[in-house]
């Protein structure tokens, strides 16, 4: 693995351990400590979630023009400008405005990790893009481990850990990234019209891998909000809560190895990998829906695990591999602005079915998601015409 890219990955760590102290306990905040209904924290992490989405499809285009240098020191400023702002004045309504701006900032660096994950070591394929899910679930495990422990003694702690983290993360990017050198579209004069008639089969895969992928995190993001709250009424601690992030992240890490063993046998269809991944997700919150205690949800966070391991690193894959030359911040931003749009709706849809409907009904309906997603996955590619010359899989 290049040293650029072990660079991109310790940043990556850091700057998601920062935001894993906040980001789970987000609904718990509004709801508990704000005291706000859970719809109202679902319209705020809406909010957070849909200046993400703006954020990453800015931010990979920046990359394209400018390279993902300044591109993610750009966002890591605004981030920072704002986690300054949230740990003066972290009451109600101050708590929404600063974390839209906290989600706008840390949009605009994501596209541009991944992508430059891709430039700097092209021949690992899928093996660059898992290290940077790896290191991302390296940071989950690390923030929110400490997150529950930390907010047991005041949230003002939690909002701090994330600034801190954050400063460590402006210095890694200003002093280890300048040396990166990335071929930017502005570059290769890639940026015209033709680019996009050419590849419109490509781009309309992507469009329909990505709305598979949408729904997937739609269902994900649950965990972190409804289902946050919803174990907090059964009492279940927070730091048993955090805990399941904790085994979440740890179990992403540690079983790698057993990981790449198994997915031998279809380690060059990312699709069959993708649908394997969304089955496992319906047996998860299959399982989730009947849990009353920490043990059954540990069960279904596990199982959910195993299913995210297979589905996120290939997505971003498929987008890299898709991409034309000097495109590949576009298309990775309009992935990581799919995702965003699943931390965007989901709260709401998920806060909304739970007030009017209750738990239940918002597991069935997940389920009947993972459904329909699974169908588009199946019929993402048939827009190629030449399937051998567009590379949707690659080897692990």
């Amino acid at each position: 693995m290049p040293k650029s890219l072990w660079l991109l990955v310790i940043g990556m760590i850091v700057n998601v351990t920062g935001g894993s102290f906040l980001w789970p306990l987000n609904t718990i905040y509004i709801n508990n400590y704000l005291d706000k209904s859970l719809s109202v924290a679902g319209i705020v992490l809406m909010l957070n979630a849909g200046a993400s989405v703006l954020g990453n499809l800015i931010g990979g285009s920046l990359f394209d023009r400018f390279g993902g240098y300044r591109s993610i020191l750009f966002g890591i400023s605004i981030t920072l400008l704002a986690l300054v702002g949230m740990n003066i004045w972290n009451g109600w309504p101050h708590y929404v405005v600063f974390l839209t701006i906290v989600g706008f900032g840390s949009g605009i660096v994501f596209p541009s990790m991944y992508a430059m994950a891709g430039s700097v070591w092209p021949e690992g394929g899928r093996k660059a893009f898992n290290y940077i899910y790896v290191a991302q679930n390296v940071g989950v495990a690390i923030g929110a481990a400490l997150g529950g422990f930390v907010a047991s003694f005041s949230f003002q702690y939690i909002f701090l850990a994330n600034l801190a983290m954050y400063i460590v993360f402006f210095f890694i990017a200003y002093f280890g990234y300048r040396s990166i050198s990335i071929q930017t579209a502005k570059q290769t004069s890639l940026l015209n019209e033709k680019t996009f008639i050419k590849n419109k089969n490509k781009f309309t895969a992507l469009i329909l891998i990505c709305t598979a992928y949408i729904f997937c995190w739609v269902g994900y993001v649950q965990w972190q909000s409804t289902i946050a709250s919803y174990t907090q009424e059964i009492n279940i601690s927070l730091n048993q809560y955090s805990l399941l992030w904790t085994i979440n992240g740890a179990l992403i890490v540690l079983a790698q190895p057993l990981l790449s063993r198994a997915i031998k046998r279809f380690e060059n269809n990312l699709k069959v990998q993708i649908l394997i991944g969304t089955v496992i997700f319906m047996i998860s919150f299959a399982v989730a829906a009947r849990a009353e205690a920490f043990q059954l949800f540990a069960i279904a966070m596990i199982i959910m695990t195993i299913g995210e391991m297979l589905i996120w690193p290939a997505v971003p894959t498929i987008a890299n591999q898709l991409a034309p030359k000097g495109r590949e911040g576009f298309y990775q931003g309009i992935v990581n602005s799919t995702a965003t749009g699943g931390r965007m709706i989901g709260p709401f849809l998920g806060g909304v079915l739970v007030d009017l409907f209750g738990m239940p009904t918002l597991f069935y309906s997940l389920i009947g998601l993972f459904i329909i997603s699974f169908i588009i996955t199946m019929i993402y590619d048939r827009s190629l015409k030449e399937k051998k010359n567009i590379p949707i899989s690659v080897s692990s």
